[in-house]
């Protein structure tokens, strides 16, 4: 079945590509990079975060299409045979990195022999990078929660953008100037919000670690029932130990994840439950898919408010017992 579904993709690829080379036969092209000016750039996202940056950095000047829609979990998302038509029938892709896209690994890797296939973390510092032991060596892929690292993600966008488009080189400039003011602004509003918790109380419970950058900018202290990736289940082990923690701090509130079922982390209320200690479910919280488009958290900017809020709001409540 494997060898069909290869055959099958390569076959697609194959089609696009040559049905690309005979659009662009017949396009008038900007630049020497063969991008025409008479239609937006073909942009193929994997997440909606990188989705948010191309549409802010781009403008009317791309189509962005990103793959991974609320809700979706990239951890485990493979791509469908859609997925690679997609891909290939872009004139520009991008991806997060970091082994965040793992099921989905090969096919950005053949992706790249054809299609100019872009990591948005590519330019960011190794050595401010978490990389727990228990992630098999890797990097923790959550960037985005540390805004001013996400910052480096939108410059990689504009400068790529400006490598195959020099013509519309000033347009993503300007926009990136103002997404990226617009970004500094909700740093300071996450600061200033988290700053309303006293430090002790900033103990932030979800379902797997993917909060470890926001807890590290922001002052939280930071545990998930699962690992840095949702591939890795949790154990009864994980499950005592965190209940565990929650009794014994008096933790007031855990989160739900949209891309994450809940089931685990009711499980946890439940055994907490049964030491005689009451844990709210805080709410729900965005980590690795951004809301449904056309709502406020289906933005970046949106995402990351709503997520504060919720987190501060539960955990300046009382605990319970």
């Amino acid at each position: 079945m494997r060898r069909v579904y290869g055959l099958f993709a390569f076959v697609i690829i194959l089609f696009v590509a040559c049905d690309r080379q005979s659009d662009k036969a017949n396009e008038k092209a900007s630049s020497s990079t063969g991008i025409s000016s008479e239609r937006p750039i073909r942009v193929v996202t994997t997440i909606g975060m990188i989705t948010d940056i191309v549409q802010n950095v781009g403008g009317d000047r791309v189509s962005a299409i990103g793959l991974m829609g609320a809700g979706i979990d990239p951890h485990l998302y493979k791509a469908s045979e859609g997925d690679v038509a997609r891909l290939a029938g872009a004139d520009l892709i991008f991806y997060n990195g970091l082994h965040l896209e793992g099921k989905m690994a090969g096919v950005l890797e053949r992706m790249q022999d054809q299609v100019k296939t872009v990591a948005v973390t590519h330019d960011i510092d190794r050595g401010v990078l978490l990389a727990p032991p228990e992630f098999e060596g890797a990097y923790d892929p959550h960037v985005w929660f540390d805004v001013t690292l996400w910052m480096k993600a939108v410059e990689r966008v504009r400068d790529t953008l400006i490598e195959i488009d020099k013509d519309s080189a000033e347009l993503y400039r300007a926009n990136t100037e103002i997404y990226l003011a617009q970004m500094e602004e909700l740093h300071d509003y996450v600061m200033q919000q988290a700053g309303r918790v006293s430090p002790d109380q900033r103990v932030l419970v979800t379902a797997h670690d993917a909060f470890n950058y926001f807890g590290r900018v922001y002052g939280f202290e930071v545990r998930g029932l699962q690992g840095i990736s949702t591939a890795a289940e949790a154990g009864t082990a994980d499950v005592q130990a965190l209940v565990q923690f929650i009794v014994e701090r008096r933790i007031p509130a855990m989160f739900v994840e949209t891309s994450v079922p809940r089931r685990s982390i009711e499980a946890v209320q439940a055994a907490v439950k049964a030491k005689g200690f009451s844990v709210e479910i805080g709410g729900q919280l965005f980590s690795d898919a951004m809301g449904a488009s056309g709502t406020p958290e289906g933005t970046y900017l949106g995402m990351v408010r709503h997520n504060i809020d919720t987190i501060v709001a539960s955990l300046l409540k009382p605990a319970v017992n």
